[in-house]
């Protein structure tokens, strides 16, 4: 289906770039949560925590993911850390 008006057009441009950013931005995500998950003692899982977080406000602020989704994940994130020795 071909795009014959320019406004189409200009849409079809920005969802390629947006979803490109997203793709990205969710990446970063994954990584974080891996990283704290993959955490050996309770202080390098604190600090990965820490830069998780982060990523999740950021990413929830330009409503990428949902902000009660960073929530919950930081949540359980945080059940995580705590629960290790």
């Amino acid at each position: 289906m071909p795009l014959r008006h320019k406004s189409a057009q200009k849409r079809a441009r920005q969802t390629v770039k947006r979803t490109e950013k997203n793709k990205l931005y969710k990446a970063k995500i994954r990584t974080a949560i891996k990283k704290v998950l993959e955490a050996k003692d309770k202080t390098a899982a604190e600090k990965e925590l820490k830069t998780a977080v982060t990523i999740l406000d950021k990413v929830a602020a330009k409503r990428i993911i949902h902000k009660n989704n960073a929530a919950n994940r930081k949540s359980s994130l945080t059940r995580f850390v705590n629960k290790m020795k």
